[in-house]
C-alpha cells in the first residue's frame, strides 16, 4: 500500500466534495457574482480615484500629506 502525501489527501477531499456537490455549486456561483459586483462594479462607479484626479503625476504623496495636515 502506497502512502499518499497530505497535500494529495487534501486535494482529493476537496475535489471529491466539489464533484458531488449540487446545491453548493449554485451557492458558490452566487457568491462569485456578488464578489464581482462588490469589488469591480461598485469600485468603478462609486469610488473614483480621487488622488490621481486632483494631483499631478509623481506628487501624490505630497498631495495626501497637505490634505491631511490642512484638515
Amino acid at each position: 500500500m502506497k502512502k499518499r502525501s497530505l497535500l494529495y489527501k487534501v486535494y482529493d477531499l476537496y475535489y471529491d466534495g466539489f464533484r458531488n456537490m449540487r446545491l453548493g455549486k449554485t451557492l458558490w456561483l452566487i457568491i462569485g457574482i456578488k464578489l464581482f459586483i462588490i469589488f469591480i462594479i461598485l469600485k468603478l462607479f462609486f469610488f473614483p480615484n480621487f488622488i490621481s484626479q486632483h494631483s499631478e503625476k509623481g506628487e501624490e504623496a505630497e498631495f495626501v500629506a497637505t490634505e491631511i495636515l490642512e484638515r
